[in-house]
C-alpha cells in the first residue's frame, strides 16, 4: 500500500488480498490484485495524486466489473479458454476446431 493511505484503503487490501488467496492466487499475485484495485478505487475518488484516463473515467468500478475485460487482451482467449466454453454449450465437432473457428461457433 502506498504510504499515507488510510485505514478503510488498507483494510480494503487485505480483504481483497485474502479472497484472492483463498481463490488460489498465489501470495505475489494476490498482493497485485489487491494493490492493483485499491489503487483504481483511490484514483476513483480523487485520493490518489495521479490517475490514469480509464480509472477514473470508466463507468464501472473493478469490483463491479468483476473480471468482465479478462482474457481480452490482444489476441482474446486462448483456443483452451474458448474450447471449454464451447464443451459447456455442447458445440459439436469443438475438439476438430482451430481458434478462429471455436470463435465463430462461439458467436465472438
Amino acid at each position: 500500500m502506498p504510504a499515507g493511505s488510510s485505514n478503510k484503503r488498507e483494510r480494503q487490501y487485505e480483504h481483497i488480498k485474502e479472497g484472492a488467496e483463498e481463490r488460489g492466487a498465489s501470495e505475489e499475485r494476490a498482493k497485485e490484485i489487491a494493490a492493483r484495485t485499491v489503487n483504481k478505487e483511490r484514483a476513483r475518488s480523487g485520493e490518489a495524486k495521479t490517475t490514469s484516463r480509464t480509472s477514473t473515467r470508466d463507468p464501472k468500478s473493478a469490483s463491479q466489473r468483476g473480471g468482465e475485460r479478462s482474457h481480452s487482451g490482444a489476441q482474446g482467449p486462448t483456443r483452451d479458454q474458448l474450447y471449454e466454453e464451447a464443451k459447456k454449450k455442447n458445440i459439436e465437432g469443438r475438439s476438430t476446431m482451430n481458434k478462429q473457428q471455436l470463435r465463430k461457433a462461439l458467436g465472438r
